[in-house]
């Protein structure tokens, strides 16, 4: 009877011993922690949160804890495929209101609310939940940078690109690009397109403070800055804008050369005349000419010029 005691009280032990050595736990200065119980006794609700930088913390037998960052994070967004990666750099097109799709170039800067409630209020709706990522497998918001990329792209990612198609689909082309304009003329008008790009940025901010609350369900995400850098022409038509100016360039070139051409006759007529009108003029014009130091000047001589040799 003893030994079996002793045997259902090590069977008992073990797993308490083990809790409690797992009840230690402590923050990194980039990452804010939420705890919750998880014990066969308690429910499953958070029991604290953990500033980022702490000490060494009690936290419960077999709770779990679930980090995320607590320093400023950002999203780009690229027309070049190339640079995309499967962690916070995605390949956004949008249409303009005449039909062309543009490529956006630009950062979105975000820092994840540190207040305790709000975090609390995010891991209850969010950290409790699991998210596609682009290898289909299926991730929590806090499994490292993979599973926060996977809750970003399926929650954030919508009211962004909603935001950038609302404001760059109200514009034309040439407004955003202003040799998208070749495409309709051969003349390309000038333009000035920072101010637009100014005011796109500015309306996609506006948007992003009010939807993102609206469509998460709190204030999460702060510090919301959305940097639009350019906005770029798919491909093949920058291939026929750049072939656009091309002969436009070509065209310029082969006018001002009969605008030089007319001016040279002009002049030539011009200086004809005034030697018709005065005969010796164009004899004086013709010694001027004279290379220095001749010997022989003989009018109507083909050897007329003679130059000593040296």
């Amino acid at each position: 009877m003893r030994i079996a005691l002793a045997v259902v009280a090590a069977i008992i032990a073990i797993p308490l011993l083990i809790g409690g050595v797992g009840g230690m736990e402590s923050t990194s200065g980039g990452e804010v922690a939420v705890v919750r119980d998880g014990g066969p006794l308690d429910d499953n609700k958070v029991r604290e949160v953990i500033n980022p930088g702490s000490g060494v913390t009690w936290t419960g037998m077999w709770s779990s804890v679930h980090r995320y960052p607590a320093q400023q994070r950002f999203y780009t967004i690229t027309a070049d495929a190339k640079r995309a990666t499967a962690l916070g750099v995605d390949v956004v097109t949008v249409p303009s209101s005449d039909g062309v799709n543009l490529g956006i170039e630009g950062t979105l800067y975000f820092t994840l609310n540190l207040d305790h409630e709000t975090l609390k209020t995010f891991d209850d709706k969010y950290g409790t939940r699991t998210f596609r990522a682009q290898d289909d497998s299926s991730l929590h918001p806090w499994d490292g940078d993979q599973g926060w990329a996977a809750f970003f792209g399926q929650a954030v990612r919508p009211v962004i690109d909603n935001a950038l198609r609302g404001q760059i689909g109200a514009m034309r082309c040439a407004e955003l690009v202003p040799s998208c304009s070749l495409l309709e003329s051969s003349d390309l008008e000038p333009r000035d397109s920072n101010a637009t790009i100014v005011k796109v940025q500015e309306a996609v901010n506006a948007s992003l403070t009010r939807d993102l609350p609206a469509t998460l369900g709190g204030d999460f995400l702060t510090g919301l800055r959305f940097t639009l850098v350019k906005v770029t022409l798919p491909g093949e038509v920058q291939k026929a804008v750049d072939r656009s100016l091309a002969a436009a360039a070509a065209v310029s070139e082969a006018r001002a050369k009969v605008a030089q051409a007319e001016a040279e006759a002009e002049a030539n007529k011009a200086r004809q005349d005034g030697y018709d009108k005065c005969p010796s003029c164009a004899e004086i014009e013709k010694l001027k000419s004279l290379p220095q130091g001749i010997t022989v000047y003989a009018p109507g001589n083909p050897q007329s010029v003679v130059v000593p040799a040296r």
